[in-house]
């Protein structure tokens, strides 16, 4: 079953040295990767970026967020955003529900955790149509959330979604 964004990109591969600046950079205020992880997504999205009109992160649930004090996907967001000059729009997607973490789950239960997970706004939807969307992300492992923040934007009338994540976990199975 193909996904419902249209292309994926990363900067790293997940591996051990990967997994310490993407854990650093989620739960030890390591906002100050942001930079350094920045340039990176700069040129891993280079192409990308060519087509983005506006860039959006995968949004945190509210209760997640206060608990974490940050979005990490919303900090490499605007940060790349602001370098790129394109639009940040980190309000056109919310996730309306809190989701249990993914981190040891199946493919298919985080399918189905992620289900219905994220909408668009009534705002956002008329300003979404036919833009092609640059979603950001840390961490890409089976694309479960990435795929529901896709159907979202997709039935809110985004022409394109494309996603750029730190690393991306590559199965050899």
């Amino acid at each position: 079953e193909p996904p419902l964004y249209d292309v994926a990109r990363a900067a790293l591969k997940y591996d051990d040295a990967s997994a310490k600046l993407i854990l650093r950079l989620k739960y030890a205020g390591g906002s100050v990767l942001v930079p350094l992880l920045t340039r990176w997504l700069l040129q891993a999205g280079k192409e990308l970026l060519e087509q983005t009109d506006i860039i959006l992160p995968v949004p945190l649930h509210r209760w997640r967020l206060l608990k974490r004090r940050y979005n990490q996907a919303g900090l490499l967001a605007q940060a790349l955003a602001r370098s790129a000059q394109l639009p940040y729009w980190p309000l056109a997607l919310q996730r309306t529900r809190a989701t249990e973490s993914q981190g040891h789950k199946t493919k298919a239960a985080r399918l189905e955790n992620m289900r219905g997970a994220f909408t668009v706004p009534p705002l956002w939807k008329k300003k979404l149509d036919g833009k092609c969307v640059l979603l950001i992300d840390d961490v890409l492992t089976s694309g479960a959330t990435v795929n529901a923040c896709a159907k979202a934007l997709r039935e809110a009338g985004a022409a394109s979604v494309h996603v750029l994540t730190v690393s991306r976990v590559v199965h050899t199975d």
